[in-house]
């Protein structure tokens, strides 16, 4: 093997030994969807050289911002920056302020050699003022790497990478907490299981997933995060979530909620991805991520895109604490006639991260007496909605409606196409690039899981909300999920196919006490 590919890395802490292998010549001329599949069935681990050829000639295919500095520019703006002088007598960038540096298996010379690649990226690429991943996709990168120069340049080309509807690298706050948003979004809808656990343990669920990307590149060890990156180059950000989700799945199958009374889960989280292998291989973990049915590309961006707006809305933009605009349930102040605070909590998990930036208000509360049995609905759309498209009677809002029931048991009824995507197949773009919303630009931005995205197969598995003189509906398609007279006195339920819910209770039933819980943008 080429000596050059050695001179970065400590082999006493490589966990695999080296393997030869035959590299095709062609490898790289093969279809998209065959590299994808030999990416994620480990095909480059079988020889060093191999996934050094393949990252390389892959991130020159990316195509990326005009000026876009190369090798040359760094040998050039290295030579002039620290000449004589040692890396130690310069700061790392602003960007990297309490990020942390993992090193993997690099030597001395490696680590030295990131800290340059890092301040080069500070002086060449001003527009960077928060990324927490780059110092991992750069020590990842190293290990692969002929000199620094090559790594630099190739990190530099995902940098600038203008892919349409593929992400690799956020570089500010803003984009990096509304990843984190989106995350919390995903967890809540394919992980169910895991986000209750998570939700009724913690007391900011956010501030778990906000990890998220430290779990696959600081947490992971080195054989699995390196296999999470050959992925990535091919497939963009949504590999990420997808893996991250089926840490979180294979993290509920490791514990229980007894287990984790009293327990730190964040550190709980982070100790049991440390320690993966004792609990999946990393053939399986891939094999269950991309097991995992998500939304579009497209759909997925909507959900980042909404969520950076009500950020950009809420002021948020600059470096800031979680916890100084996050607000969780106001468990000290909290106070309903329905439901408990840990109940309370449970709900409010389920909402959409982006509505929890802003404060809960207890609109409405008719106080009667006791209800045995306790449901609600989560609705995505204002109604005044209904007006809008002329017809007052017919079905609005977006699959981001749900039921629920409280007691005897809290459950959830989702928009069905969560739970099976497959059946629902998204309208393709007319354009290659999506706008991203500006603190200028305050147009409407497309609601995320709207219908008109998707080629239903019935419409009658898409009507969330309805209302008119005579009442309000939720769910519908065979049946209302929930429905209240226009005095809000008696109320009916049963299935529907859009939630595909049984009963939320006795079928006709008398509105013993109702809340109505909204929010305000402050």
């Amino acid at each position: 093997m080429d000596s050059s590919f050695t001179r970065f890395v400590d082999w006493d802490r490589m966990p695999d030994p080296e393997q030869q292998a035959h590299i095709p010549q062609d490898i790289l001329s093969k279809p998209l969807k065959e590299l994808k599949k030999l990416a994620r069935e480990g095909y480059w681990a079988a020889s060093r050289a191999l996934r050094a050829q393949v990252y390389h000639q892959l991130i020159q295919k990316v195509t990326c911002r005009l000026v876009t500095p190369d090798a040359l520019v760094y040998r050039d703006v290295a030579s002039r920056l620290f000449g004589k002088l040692s890396v130690s007598s310069h700061p790392l960038p602003e960007f990297l302020e309490r990020c942390s540096m993992p090193t993997y298996c690099l030597n001395v010379e490696g680590v030295t050699a990131l800290k340059k690649i890092l301040i080069c990226i500070g002086n060449l690429f001003p527009d960077i003022t928060y990324s927490p991943i780059l110092p991992s996709l750069v020590a990842l990168l190293l290990h692969y790497s002929e000199d620094e120069a090559q790594c630099f340049e190739n990190i530099s080309r995902l940098i600038a990478s203008n892919a349409p509807h593929t992400s690799y690298i956020d570089q500010s706050f803003l984009a990096h907490q509304a990843s984190c948003m989106t995350f919390g979004d995903l967890a809540n809808k394919h992980c169910p299981a895991a986000h209750k656990l998570i939700a009724s343990t913690s007391e900011n669920v956010f501030e778990v997933y906000s990890k998220w990307l430290s779990w696959l590149f600081h947490d992971l060890p080195f054989n699995y995060a390196i296999r999470v990156f050959d992925v990535y180059l091919l497939e963009g950000q949504k590999v990420l979530y997808r893996i991250a989700l089926a840490l979180l799945k294979q993290y509920k199958l490791s514990v229980t909620s007894a287990e984790l009374e009293g327990t730190d889960i964040k550190a709980d989280l982070q100790a049991f991805v440390q320690n993966i292998a004792e609990h999946v291989t990393v053939e399986k973990l891939l094999e269950r991520a991309f097991g995992i049915r998500l939304f579009s590309r497209k759909e997925i961006w909507l959900l980042q895109m909404a969520n950076r707006k009500a950020l950009m809305e809420k002021g948020i933009t600059m470096v800031q604490s979680r916890q100084s605009f996050h607000l969780a349930v106001d468990m000290q102040n909290f106070s309903s006639s329905i439901v408990t605070v840990q109940e309370m909590r449970i709900i409010w998990s389920w909402i959409p991260e982006r509505f929890s930036l802003f404060s809960p208000l207890l609109f409405i509360c008719f106080p009667l007496c006791s209800l045995p049995k306790v449901c609600g609905a989560f609705l995505s759309s204002d109604w005044s909605e209904r007006k809008k498209s002329g017809a007052t009677s017919g079905f609005f809002g977006t699959g981001e409606c749900f039921v629920f029931t409280v007691h005897p048991e809290t459950e959830r009824y989702e928009w069905v196409f969560i739970k099976k995507p497959e059946l629902a197949k998204a309208v393709p773009t007319s354009s290659n690039h999506l706008t991203v919303p500006t603190p200028q630009r305050k147009g409407r931005l497309s609601p995320f899981l709207a219908i008109r995205h998707f080629l239903l197969p019935s419409k009658t598995a898409s009507m969330f909300m309805s209302g008119s003189q005579e009442g309000i509906i939720i769910g519908g398609g065979g049946g209302q999920a929930l429905s209240l007279d226009a005095n809000l006195l008696w109320g009916h339920t049963e299935h529907c196919e859009t939630f595909d819910n049984p009963p939320l209770c006795q079928e006709n039933f008398k509105v013993q006490l109702l809340e109505v819980w909204g929010f305000q943008n402050t």
